[in-house]
Formats: structure tokens, C-alpha cells, sequence
């Protein structure tokens, strides 16, 4: 079987990174850290650390291994949430722990990673069938900063949209 797994490139702090993904991301855990035992090109044994961390069934190494290419927008981490309290707990979570806010429910963590903090309903929205529905939420959710629940379903133009699903 295979497995599945996305690799991250720290600089420095990877630990203390994966330490605080786990704290704010529910169903998450650290596993195994360790050091790599041989010399290798960036560093001396024991210099490069691994973290292996699971944030809710989703596979992460965390690897501290010097500089090499920052973190960009071509990879981001996506965490959907069933409510605007788990999107401001979360939001406010990387925030206050140095990151930087960003258009349409992104954010940079203070590691440089990328995250789309979102609500689940956004992809049903932008999936609707009825696209002038789908246009507006869109719209809506391309003038947001921190992505707001309530004027996304009024801008979808049916407040209980989570009974549709």
C-alpha cells in the first residue's frame, strides 16, 4: 500500500512549527523526531532534525535542514471548517502566533507557509449548479480577508445552505 505524505522545508523552528499545527488543528498529533545520523549536505549528524505530524488523517514531515527554496503560494495547506467559531479560533490561532493575513481566507504562517483557512461550504457554494449563485459567493469570498460565513450564504442568496447538502 502506498502512503501518502507532504514534506516540508524548514529553515530553522520545525519542531516548535509542527508543535503549534498540531496545537491549533484538531485531530492532530506529533509521531516520531529524529535527527539524521550522518553527515549530510546540510549539516553535520545530528544537525538535521525530522518531525512527522499528522494534522486530522493528513500526513506531514517537518524537516529543519538549513536554507534552501522559502515557502511560496504553489503549496498551501487547506483546513475546512464546519463553523465561523473553528474559522476565527483558527485564524486568530496563526495570527497571534505571528502570521500575516492574506485575501480570500489565506494566510503565512510566521514559518512562511501558506494555509486557506475556509469554511466546507465554500466548495458546495462554487460547485452549485445554479453558477449565478455560485458567481456571487465567489465574488463575495474574493472581497474577504478572513472568510465570513454569514455573508457568504447571503451572498449565495439562501441562508440555510448547509440544509442543501
Amino acid at each position: 500500500m502506498a502512503k501518502v505524505t507532504s514534506h516540508l522545508w524548514f529553515e530553522k523552528d520545525a519542531r516548535q512549527a509542527a508543535e503549534f499545527y498540531v496545537a491549533t488543528i484538531p485531530n492532530s498529533a506529533i509521531g516520531r523526531m529524529t535527527d539524521v545520523a550522518a553527515d549530510n549536505p546540510s549539516g553535520p549528524a545530528g544537525s538535521v532534525k525530522i518531525i512527522e505530524f499528522v494534522l486530522d488523517d493528513q500526513n506531514f514531515i517537518a524537516l529543519e535542514a538549513g536554507p534552501l527554496d522559502p515557502f511560496n503560494h504553489s503549496f498551501s495547506i487547506l483546513v475546512e471548517l464546519e463553523s465561523q467559531a473553528e474559522i476565527d479560533r483558527i485564524w486568530n490561532a496563526f495570527l497571534d502566533n505571528g502570521g500575516k493575513p492574506e485575501q480570500c481566507g489565506w494566510l503565512k504562517d510566521r514559518w512562511g507557509l501558506s494555509w486557506q483557512i475556509v469554511p466546507k461550504i465554500l466548495g458546495d457554494m462554487a460547485a452549485h449548479p445554479d453558477r449565478e449563485r455560485a458567481k456571487r459567493a465567489t465574488e463575495a469570498m474574493l472581497g474577504m480577508v478572513k472568510i465570513d460565513v454569514a455573508a457568504l450564504e447571503r451572498a449565495f442568496g439562501e441562508p440555510d445552505f448547509a440544509a442543501e447538502r
